[in-house]
């Protein structure tokens, strides 16, 4: 379970068995939201999905399998961010070979065009992103899938059409989606209670429309989505509001394999999202800073540490604005990822005083679009050490709550992503840069960063979350936390986050931060950091540490929504 080798190793190892709790399991099952196995574990928001996602493992299914058939699950128990009618990307280690990345971000639609938002007016109906998530895991499933695709799907439709009993998480997700939906009828009827009070924990959620969906799906490939009556139900629920989706923009929509973004960190090899998103780029370049200083010498919540990350943030994220798009549309400078250039940015970090955002804004005070936080990860490993860390989303909750008619399922409002006014660009959050400028066919730049570690070549750690911009320095927190402080992955987990994304420039933080480091915040402060006094739950990082030479795998469950690790 733990590294042994490094500093503390052993010290920790004590510490960790004495203040948390494990399921272990050998050959039985375990779930909860720790959990230490030997032959797979699911680590996912949702305790339907996870299991799902065992059952498919258990079964003779790979990594993969267990991916597609999760994401599938989560399309019925976690709605606000688990889906079919969005998109994300899937980072893949098989058990014998390189990673693979499979993008399946939304694209424009084909009547798109890069003024389309310049007057402000953004509707649910235009906001629609051509889906991709249904033909993502039928590629990843072709390229790796060892089950059959109908058995992938089963437990999804079982879960829709029968129903399943929601937690407290999914009574509140539900509850809040509901409140302000009015204007979305179809929403109401799919999601809402017949008798319209609010959802409590205990009660039964059942999609007879989805299911069916599922099954066109399970029975007829990705063509059951793309090509259907689904398809022509997408396109006329989105007509009657103004929607610009065609039949043709489904039907021509492709998942493309890319190669990862890689990196290294204290001997520690790291595989990350490529562009179209901004994640592993942004990832690597703020590792690669943060190598050049003894930050472990330091301590982790050293204001001198806590600085030299914030700086490291502020300069990731303004090269993110600058550069990061569509790589079939822009070119990204392949230097944002080298050490030489992160030594140089490195250089330029006072070791007392706060940089200001402005001062980095090398062409007209570039800052950021909104993104938003409604996203979902998971992660999960299966006997023969083949890893899937999977980040996939609707951008807001729900998405826009557009409901597709008859047929259960959500649309994705991602066109926000895209840069909304060509080359207005101003202090106050409107950017735009040409790198991410809406064009047709062109995905939207995203911060989702499914990540997996490896040391000598073996997978050590899984992990990704979901949060709109402040993704990729969640996986940066947890990241250093294990690699760089020899934290548990529990308490890597548990420890509080900060968010810092060039502009605005403030540094927000987790309650607990603001609480248990006062004192931190206070020399922060004085070094000049503006940081918020609002402080918000950053993230869901749902992850797993992998003990090679033990064959030990231990599945972390973020508890900041109310995640579930299952194993066996």
């Amino acid at each position: 379970m733990l590294d042994m080798s490094r500093p503390g190793g052993a010290l920790l190892a004590s510490l960790f068995a004495v203040v948390f709790m494990v399921t272990r399991c050998d050959a039985a099952e375990a779930s909860g939201s720790t959990v230490e196995c030997h032959h797979g574990v699911v680590v996912s928001v949702s305790k339907p999905a996870s299991e799902v996602g065992r059952s498919i493992l258990e079964s003779g299914g790979n990594a993969v399998d267990a991916a597609a058939a999760t994401a599938f699950a989560l399309a019925v128990t976690w709605p606000e961010a688990g889906n079919i009618g969005g998109g994300g990307f899937m980072l893949i280690k098989p058990h014998d070979g390189d990673p693979v990345f499979v993008d399946y971000r939304e694209t424009a639609p084909g009547a798109a065009r890069a003024d389309m938002y310049v007057t402000g007016k953004r509707d649910s109906y235009t906001m629609v992103g051509t889906p991709g998530t249904v033909r993502g895991l039928a590629l990843a499933h072709a390229k790796f899938g060892r089950l059959a695709w109908p058995k992938l799907l089963a437990p999804a439709i079982k879960l829709a059409d029968e129903g399943f009993q929601i937690d407290a998480a999914l009574a509140r997700s539900l509850n809040a989606g509901l409140r302000n939906s009015r204007a979305f009828p179809e929403f109401g009827r799919v999601l809402g209670k017949t008798d319209s009070s609010a959802w409590r924990a205990g009660d039964r959620l059942v999609q007879k429309d989805l299911a069916r969906t599922l099954r066109l799906i399970a029975d007829r490939g990705p063509d059951g989505f793309y090509t259907s009556d689904v398809a022509d139900r997408l396109v006329e629920s989105l007509r009657s509001g103004g929607g610009i989706i065609s039949k043709d923009d489904l039907a021509k929509y492709e998942a493309k394999l890319r190669r990862p973004i890689h990196g290294t960190f204290r001997g520690y090899d790291i595989y990350s999202a490529p562009p179209p998103s901004s994640g592993g780029v942004a990832l690597v370049e703020m590792l690669n800073i943060l190598e050049n200083f003894d930050v472990r010498g330091y301590g982790r919540w050293d204001p001198r540490t806590l600085h030299l990350m914030i700086e490291s943030m502020r300069r990731a994220y303004c090269d993110r604005a600058r550069f990061l798009g569509d790589p079939d549309f822009v070119s990204v400078p392949d230097e944002l990822t080298s050490r030489q250039y992160a030594r140089r940015l490195g250089s330029e970090i006072h070791p007392a005083r706060a940089t200001a955002s402005a001062a980095l804004a090398k062409t007209q005070g570039i800052t950021l679009a909104v993104e938003g936080n409604q996203t979902t990860h998971f992660s999960i490993i299966d006997d023969q050490g083949m890893a899937v860390s999977n980040t996939y989303t609707l951008e807001q909750s729900f998405g826009g709550k557009i409901m597709v008619n008859g047929c259960g399922f959500l649309l994705n409002n991602e066109m926000g992503d895209f840069n909304p006014k060509p080359g207005v660009t101003d202090s106050k959050g409107t950017i735009g840069t040409p790198p991410n400028q809406i064009a047709p066919g062109k995905r939207m730049l995203s911060s989702m960063t499914p990540t997996i570690v490896l040391k000598d070549g073996k997978v050590v750690l899984i992990e990704g979350s979901p949060g709109g911009r402040t993704i990729i320095n969640t996986v940066c927190c947890v990241t250093l936390n294990v690699l760089e402080f020899g934290m548990p992955l529990r308490e890597a987990v548990d420890a509080p986050r900060m968010q810092h994304a060039w502009f605005p420039d403030e540094l927000t933080v987790e309650p607990a931060l603001l609480k248990e480091h006062a004192e931190a915040l206070r020399e922060l402060r004085a070094m000049g950091h503006a940081i918020s006094d609002r402080p918000e739950r950053q993230g869901d990082a749902n992850c797993i540490w992998v003990d090679s030479e033990k064959r030990e795998y231990l599945g972390v469950a973020d508890q900041r929504i109310g995640g579930w690790a299952a194993g066996y």
